[in-house]
């Protein structure tokens, strides 16, 4: 059910450790690159609610969520063969807007993918199955997020394929790494959607508690705007959990944005300037890596997640949990070498795992099957703006509060792990009221 997100994670995570190393050799300035990420949040503003509503509404041959799995799954696949290939159109527009416009329809892609595979493990799973549920579909997204951060590091030291950037050019080992997580997306949306059986209409119905009147009510529904009622109407705990969210995610994407230039600066002592040498380059194989490392430790962590939860609540292990990765965080500015940074990324893999389940399982105690999609579709709206409020501040608080000094963005990123732990304790988990 879940396979799928084995490919959209593994293109996830070739974007997240490379674009910032992309864009610089296209020209951006380390200041400028929080702009350009700007663009990923806002396409999940955007995307996903309208997919999630237009996908609760759905219902065909090809079935309710697996069409835009597809659609998705495909159009992620352009975004990532063209994206280190934007200079092929420098004869139209600069390689930098070329390669920003790929971002953008990348992750409007992954979105449109990601957003109802949230969904499907909702629909598809009783209330005592979610927390296992959502911790398989985050063991998949570890196991493809390492193989994306790992692949240009393999391609350069096992197959000898060159990472060295020249005249302002992607390196082949990047180039070829985008292709084959291109291959790997639609190999593994595939699965899913030949695989998997999805409940119809009537039998989601016989599922909801709602009473008649409000199931009448919901049907009736059919106009895009009732996205904005249904933000208005949305339960209590997702209000409480938006908190926890803003916070984990403020910190994540500062993390993604600024951890290439962060150490290649604190820790391999490099400048900015230099961002299309070899160095530069062994650096960003080398980022690659210790991604790779926390989405591996998340995969494993997330098959221990459903018995930590069963033992002391899913609410104290998901804050546990951010606790550890905010230290593994804060760590980074300690480091001696860049071989000690695999300690800090061990503590981040364990919060990346709480981040992708808890707060998931969490939430769909308290919602409706039939609004499962559309209200997936706006919790991620708690995910997208803490991203793109950092992405407006984040390079001015570089270049002027931490004058160019890009580690203290990933010190901030830590502060606010640490805050979102402490929010976690103000949510209410309604399947826990039941079971207990």
């Amino acid at each position: 059910m879940s396979f799928g997100f084995l490919g959209i994670q593994m293109g996830f995570a070739l974007q997240n450790a490379n674009a910032s190393r992309i864009l610089q050799i296209f020209g951006a300035d380390v200041h400028e690159l929080s702009w350009f990420w700007i663009i990923a949040p806002l396409m999940g503003l955007i995307v996903q609610p309208i997919v999630g509503h237009y996908s609760d509404k759905t219902w065909g041959k090809f079935g309710r969520r697996k069409p835009y799995f597809l659609v998705g799954a495909i159009l992620a696949s352009v975004g990532l063969i063209l994206m280190p290939q934007a200079d092929l159109f420098i004869a139209m527009l600069p390689a930098l807007w070329v390669g920003a416009g790929m971002l953008m329809i990348m992750d409007a892609s992954f979105n449109i993918a990601m957003e109802p595979f949230r969904a499907l493990v909702g629909d598809n799973l009783r209330t005592d199955q979610r927390t296992l549920g959502f911790s398989v579909q985050t063991a998949l997204i570890g196991f493809g997020a390492v193989i994306g951060s790992w692949l240009p590091y393999a391609l350069t030291n096992w197959f000898e394929i060159s990472n060295v950037s020249t005249e302002g050019a992607i390196p082949t080992n990047l180039i070829w790494s985008f292709i084959i997580g291109a291959m790997v997306l639609i190999a593994s949306i595939l699965v899913t959607i030949l695989t998997t059986k999805e409940y119809s209409p009537e039998e989601l119905d016989s599922f909801d508690n709602t009473s008649e009147t409000e199931a009448v009510s919901e049907i009736e529904k059919s106009s895009l705007f009732d996205i904005f009622e249904d933000f208005q109407k949305m339960p209590a705990t997702m209000r409480q959990l938006s908190w926890v969210q803003f916070f984990s995610w403020f910190g994540l994407f500062g993390m993604w944005v600024f951890a290439t230039p962060a150490i290649a600066q604190h820790i391999y002592g490099l400048s900015h300037t230099e961002s299309s040498s070899i160095a530069y380059q062994d650096a960003g194989d080398w980022i690659g890596i210790l991604f790779g490392v926390y989405n591996l430790v998340s995969a494993f962590y997330a098959f221990a997640l459903p018995y930590i939860a069963k033992k002391i609540g899913r609410k104290r292990t998901h804050s546990m949990s951010l606790i550890i990765g905010g230290f593994g965080l804060l760590s980074i500015y300690i480091m001696p070498d860049k071989n000690w940074l695999i300690v800090s990324m061990i503590g981040i893999g364990i919060a990346w795992a709480s981040i992708l389940a808890m707060p998931y399982a969490i939430l769909a105690g308290s919602i409706s099957p039939k609004k499962m999609g559309v209200y997936m579709g706006i919790f991620n709206f708690f995910i997208v703006i803490p991203q793109i409020i950092n992405a407006i501040i984040g390079g001015p608080l570089v270049k002027y509060l931490y004058n160019d000094q890009a580690i203290f963005a990933i010190v901030m990123s830590g502060f606010s792990f640490l805050l979102a732990a402490a929010l976690v304790y103000k949510v209410k988990d309604v399947d826990d009221l039941i079971q207990n």
